[in-house]
C-alpha cells in the first residue's frame, strides 16, 4: 500500500475514528477527583486495549497516582525514534449548569464534538494513536519507530512522571517528542508552537479572629481577612498590568525584534479576539500586543477566592478565614523557586496588621523554547501543509505543559508541539469542543508526519 492509498484509507475510516473518540470521551477521567480514580484507570485501560488490538507492545505502568500507558512499534534500523506524549486525564467540569449537554455525554453540534477532554487532550492525542494503529493495520511498514507515553496526571502537574522520567530515560530514548496539546493560530491557519510558558501555582490563606464575628458588634475593631486578602492580591499587579513582586522580571528574556516582526504579520484582530471571548476590550501589560502578552510575557492571575458566607441570602459576618488560589505564567529562564522566594518577601511586606497568613506552593515548571531550525520542524511543516492545505505559522503558547522542559533536559531531544485545536474550543471551561474536521485533518497530518520523519536518517 502506498502512502497515498493509506491516506485515502484513513479518510474512509473517519466514522470509526469519530465513534472511538466518542467512546473514550464518555469515561470521566478527572485526575484531580479522588472519587474518579476507577474511571481514570478505565480510560487508561481503554487505550491499552486499543494499542494491543493494533499489535503494539504495550504496558500499563503504575505510579504513586494514576497509571501511565507505554506502547511502542518495532524499531527500524537507522531511522529516527519518536515519542508521542499526551494525557488521558481531564479537567473538572464545574460549573455543571453551564454545559448545554453533559460533559461526559459526547454530542455533535454544528460540526463540533462537545465533551470534556474533546480537545484537551483525548481528541488531539488520539489523532496520533489512530494514524499509527491504522498504518499497522494496512500492512504498510512504518518508516520509523514510534513510542507512546500517555499519562493520567497532566492536569494535576505530572508529578509522578517528572519523578520517574530519569528511570524511564533509556526506555524512552528518542530523537524527538511529538505533542499535540495546543492549537492552531486561528480558524484555517495551522501552526507549530515553538515555545510554552511555565507556571507556578499557590494557595494563600489569611486567618484573623478565631471564629466568624458579628460585623455589627466587631466591625471596625478588627482586620477583616477578606479585606486583607483583597489588599494583598491587588498589591501584586499595578494598573498597567505590571507585576509588582520584587525581582519578578530579572530573568525575563525579552522578545527579539525578529519575533515581534514575524508576529505582527500574523492575521491579528484584537477586537474580534475580545468579542470571541466575551469581553468589551482587552487588557494587559502596557507596551505589548495581545499575542505578545499571551505567549511571551509573564503574568499573574487569581484563579479562585473563598471567604465568608457563600450560601443564599445575607449573613453579616467578619469571616475568620479568607483563601485565594492564584498562579503565575512564567516565560523561559524564570525559575519557579526564585518566584516563590520573592513572593514570600512581597507578602510579608504587604500583609495588613492583625492577620496571619500561610502560603502553600502547589506545582511549578519553567517555560521552554524549541529549535525552530531543526530538521524535525521542517518535516512537520511539510506534513501539516499537506493535511491542512496551508503552510503553518510559528507561534508560542501561553499555556504550560510542565513535562516538556524535562523531556528536553532528560531525553536530550527535540520537541514538536503540533496543535489541531482552536482558541474557542473551551479547554478547561464548560462546553469544551473539538471541530470534527480538524480531528480528521489531525489524523492525516500525523500519518504524513511519520512519512516525512521516516525520510530522515537517525545519524543526520
Amino acid at each position: 500500500m502506498s502512502t497515498t492509498d493509506l491516506l485515502e484509507s484513513l479518510k474512509k475510516e473517519s466514522p470509526r475514528h469519530l465513534n472511538e473518540l466518542i467512546e473514550w470521551l464518555k469515561i470521566p477521567s478527572i485526575s484531580s477527583d479522588s472519587s474518579r480514580k476507577t474511571d481514570v484507570t478505565k480510560a487508561a485501560t481503554w487505550l491499552v486495549d486499543k494499542f494491543r488490538g493494533a499489535g503494539l507492545s504495550v504496558e500499563l505502568l503504575p505510579t504513586q497516582g494514576h497509571p501511565m500507558v507505554l506502547a511502542e512499534t518495532p524499531p527500524i534500523n537507522g531511522a529516527p525514534v519518536v515519542v508521542v506524549y499526551g494525557h488521558y486525564d481531564v479537567q473538572p467540569v464545574e460549573p455543571l449548569d453551564e454545559w448545554i449537554t453533559g460533559p461526559f455525554e459526547p454530542t455533535v453540534r454544528d460540526g463540533n464534538l462537545y465533551a470534556r477532554g474533546a480537545t484537551d487532550d483525548k481528541g488531539q492525542v488520539l489523532t496520533h494513536v489512530q494514524s499509527v494503529c491504522d498504518w499497522l493495520a494496512s500492512g504498510k511498514t512504518l518508516p520509523l519507530q514510534i513510542k507512546f507515553l500517555i499519562e493520567g496526571e497532566e492536569e494535576v502537574g505530572s508529578e509522578n512522571l517528572e519523578r520517574m522520567l530519569p528511570d524511564l530515560a533509556e526506555r524512552l530514548a528518542c530523537d524527538c517528542v511529538v505533542i499535540s496539546d495546543s492549537g492552531q493560530y486561528s480558524d484555517g491557519q495551522p501552526a507549530i508552537t515553538y515555545g510554552l510558558r511555565g507556571i507556578a501555582t499557590y494557595e494563600l490563606q489569611i486567618d484573623g479572629p478565631s471564629q466568624d464575628l458579628h460585623s455589627g458588634s466587631f466591625g471596625g475593631a478588627v482586620m477583616n481577612p477578606a479585606i486583607a486578602l483583597s489588599h494583598v492580591l491587588s498589591s501584586m499587579v499595578d494598573a498597567n498590568g505590571r507585576i509588582q513582586i520584587p525581582g519578578y522580571y530579572d530573568d525575563v528574556v525579552e522578545l527579539s525584534t525578529a519575533e515581534r516582526e514575524a508576529w505582527k504579520k500574523l492575521p491579528q484582530d484584537e477586537a474580534a479576539f475580545a468579542k470571541s471571548i466575551g469581553v468589551s476590550e482587552l487588557f494587559g501589560e502596557a507596551g505589548f500586543t495581545a499575542d505578545e502578552r499571551r505567549w511571551a510575557r509573564p503574568t499573574f492571575d487569581v484563579n479562585g477566592i473563598t471567604a465568608g458566607h457563600q450560601g443564599e441570602g445575607v449573613k453579616t459576618i467578619i469571616p475568620a478565614t479568607a483563601k485565594a488560589k492564584f498562579s503565575f505564567r512564567l516565560v523561559p529562564n524564570q525559575d519557579p523557586a526564585k518566584i516563590t522566594a520573592a513572593l514570600e518577601t512581597h507578602l510579608a511586606n504587604h500583609m495588613p496588621p492583625g492577620v496571619r497568613h500561610t502560603l502553600t506552593p502547589d506545582h511549578g515548571a519553567p517555560g521552554m523554547l524549541a529549535d525552530t531550525e531543526s530538521r524535525f520542524m521542517a518535516a512537520a511543516n511539510q506534513a501539516i501543509e499537506g493535511a491542512f492545505g496551508k503552510k503553518p505559522v510559528l507561534i508560542r503558547e501561553g499555556g504550560s505543559i510542565p513535562i516538556v522542559t524535562r523531556f528536553q533536559e532528560v531525553l536530550r531531544c527535540d520537541c514538536l508541539l503540533l496543535g489541531w485545536g482552536l482558541s474557542d474550543d473551551n479547554a478547561h471551561s464548560p462546553n469544551e469542543k473539538f471541530r470534527i474536521a480538524d480531528y480528521h485533518r489531525g489524523i492525516q497530518a500525523s500519518a504524513r508526519l511519520w512519512e516525512e520523519l521516516g525520510k530522515l536518517s537517525r545519524q543526520a
